[in-house]
């Protein structure tokens, strides 16, 4: 019985021309950042002033940087920074806003505290909150993926918690327990299986979130350290020399679209496969 109906859920995905294109965009980003140095054709760390500024080329595919840097490397070598930062914001505020939705939607004296809690981290708008915490903590990959971890937690609690409290009150989790079934039991068991289909379609667009925040942080010079080669930092140093040689921020800007296209693709695509209200038969 599980086998059939695993493979429709895979077709319906199959199908869907949002999930496929967004997974083409996103893979395709993910084996530059997997194969990068095999990818780039110059050290993205190498400086060669007498190359400064060169429009693309067949020696640079896309030109230089004010330092003489190949931007196609630098392009390439900051989809690894981006990539991380991004799935590991994810995953963590993945399980964070799990546990804390858990607990705030199934725990209903816990509710009241953790959501005021969460409530005053959504109060400040999320990129002002990320300046502050890394103005706090210094720069650095690290601090990056913390703050924006606290920025985004918050909205995925939110999510659970009103998933997880549109199920308590079913009949079968009231049979659950009225089988002396432990509440600890009950959640993993008959609760949190219902949270992952939003879970995957939050998560999604939190990676996308993420890896925007990420650039933003690091175009203002909050973000990772200069030296790191990073989307944000490129097209940071490419906004001084933007009249005469706009290709060095351009393309980092273009990297930065694709991949959030990609995400917000899936995402999109994700939702119209999970969620029964919005399947078209």
């Amino acid at each position: 019985m599980t086998e059939p109906g695993r493979s429709t859920w895979l077709q319906r995905l199959a199908r869907n021309r949002s999930v496929v294109a967004g997974l083409a965009l996103l893979l395709a980003v993910v084996l530059a950042a997997a194969f990068a140095g095999v990818v780039a054709t110059h050290d993205p760390a190498r400086l060669d002033p007498p190359k400064r500024l060169l429009p693309p080329s067949v020696e640079h595919y896309l030109g230089t940087d004010e330092f003489g840097r190949d931007v196609w490397s630098l392009v390439v070598h900051g989809s690894r920074v981006s990539l991380l930062v991004g799935l590991t914001t994810m995953l963590l505020t993945s399980l964070g806003g799990v546990v804390i939705g858990l607990a705030a939607g199934y725990g209903r004296r816990l509710d009241l505290v953790l959501m005021r809690v969460m409530d005053g981290l959504m109060a400040f708008p999320a990129i002002l909150l990320a300046i502050a915490l890394m103005a706090a903590r210094g720069p650095g990959v690290g601090n990056v993926i913390f703050a924006l971890s606290v920025v985004y937690t918050p909205r995925t609690a939110m999510l659970i918690r009103s998933t997880v409290l549109g199920i308590r009150d079913l009949d079968y989790v009231h049979a659950a327990r009225a089988l002396g079934r432990r509440d600890l039991a009950i959640a993993a068991r008959h609760i949190l299986p219902n949270c992952v289909g939003p879970l995957l379609v939050q998560g999604s667009f939190i990676f996308a979130y993420a890896i925007l925040a990420e650039a933003i942080l690091g175009f203002l010079g909050v973000g990772v350290p200069p030296y790191v080669p990073s989307w944000g930092n490129v097209i940071a140093g490419g906004k001084n020399v933007i009249r005469e040689a706009f290709w060095v921020s351009l393309f980092p800007g273009l990297a930065l679209t694709l991949s959030g296209l990609g995400l917000n693709l899936l995402g999109d695509g994700l939702r119209d496969t999970l969620d029964p209200r919005l399947r078209v038969p």
